[in-house]
């Protein structure tokens, strides 16, 4: 198994964010369109594998394939044990974090760090591969900066190495999430090697999705931030690149029952107290395409149960 392509048919996932595509969201998105979905990253040191964090992010077996798991580190052996221990627990495929551009990620060599660094990035290439009966994939960055632009080597050393796909965030890792995407660097490593490439990056409505891959001829997209408190962005990207035609938004009870099944998903996972502290943060997501959202932010954001959350989103919303 590997991303699930289908012939000319180009591919939608959901892309990893730490903090916010947990269980919840994933299931949300497969359920408007999303043809996979990758789970936040997971820290590969195995003293962590118990931690709160970590418990909510490793493989479950009874989530939709393909599951996808997303591992953080810096050393080989961690990174194999790491998957192999996925493994065990029903990941269907490995994917490892070398995208995450996050200060302390970075500090300690690893997310997009790695790419300064093609030793240490070959030898946790054929680490993850020689550990796993399973396809493993990589997330990069375009490069480390402006002149160190190195997606398209690295792309070639994952499938020298023998991994099945490649995603690539179109900024580098010094420009974070500043400045818009760009795209040529996606096309060069789409024209540089037969695995499949994704991509990545500012893909926020159908248009933009339909000219990113015309451009690049990528095999499919990464959606982030567009799926933020909007999980229908699946099912309208879908639907254009079928048609050419866009579909209507999403009325407001739409938006309530989705909203309701968000909240109640999030309380399942982390239980109450803590799952309505992370609920304000989509509640937010949500308001900012709903009429009068801020006054639905405002409320939701001096609330610290679920209950009342789901209370006034009914309020609001019918």
């Amino acid at each position: 198994m590997s991303w699930p392509l289908l012939p000319d048919t180009p591919v939608l996932g959901l892309a990893p964010m730490a903090g916010i595509t947990d269980r919840a969201m994933r299931d949300l998105c497969r359920a408007f369109g999303a043809d996979f979905t990758v789970s936040e990253m997971v820290a590969s040191k195995p003293e962590l594998n118990a931690s709160r964090k970590s418990q909510t992010r490793h493989a479950q077996a009874d989530e939709a394939e393909p599951r996808i798991v997303q591992l953080l580190g810096t050393e080989p052996e961690e990174l194999a044990a790491a998957a192999r221990f996925q493994m065990a627990r029903g990941a269907q495929i490995i994917d490892l974090n070398m995208g995450c551009p996050a200060k302390k990620v970075c500090a300690v060599a690893a997310g997009s760090a790695l790419m300064a660094d093609t030793g240490r990035v070959t030898e946790i290439f054929q680490a993850l591969v020689e550990a796993v009966s399973l396809p493993v994939t990589v997330k990069l960055r375009t490069g480390l900066d402006s002149e160190q632009r190195n997606a398209e080597s690295i792309a070639q050393l994952a499938e020298a190495c023998g991994l099945q796909g490649v995603a690539i965030h179109g900024r580098t890792r010094a420009d974070k999430f500043q400045g818009q995407a760009e795209y040529e660097t996606i096309r060069r490593v789409k024209q540089s090697v037969g695995i499949p490439v994704i991509a990545n990056g500012d893909i926020c409505t159908p248009k933009t999705a339909q000219d990113v891959l015309k451009y690049t001829g990528a095999d499919g997209l990464l959606i982030g931030r567009a799926a933020q408190g909007y999980p229908w962005i699946f099912q309208e990207i879908h639907h254009y690149l079928e048609t050419g035609d866009t579909l209507p938004p999403p009325d407001g009870d739409t938006f309530r029952h989705v909203m309701r099944r968000h909240i109640q998903g999030l309380a399942s996972l982390y239980g109450d107290l803590q799952a309505a502290r992370i609920a304000r943060k989509h509640i937010g997501w949500y308001s900012r395409h709903i009429p009068n959202g801020a006054q639905l932010r405002q409320a939701a954001n001096r609330l610290d149960q679920t209950d009342q959350q789901l209370e006034l989103i009914d309020r609001f919303l019918t």
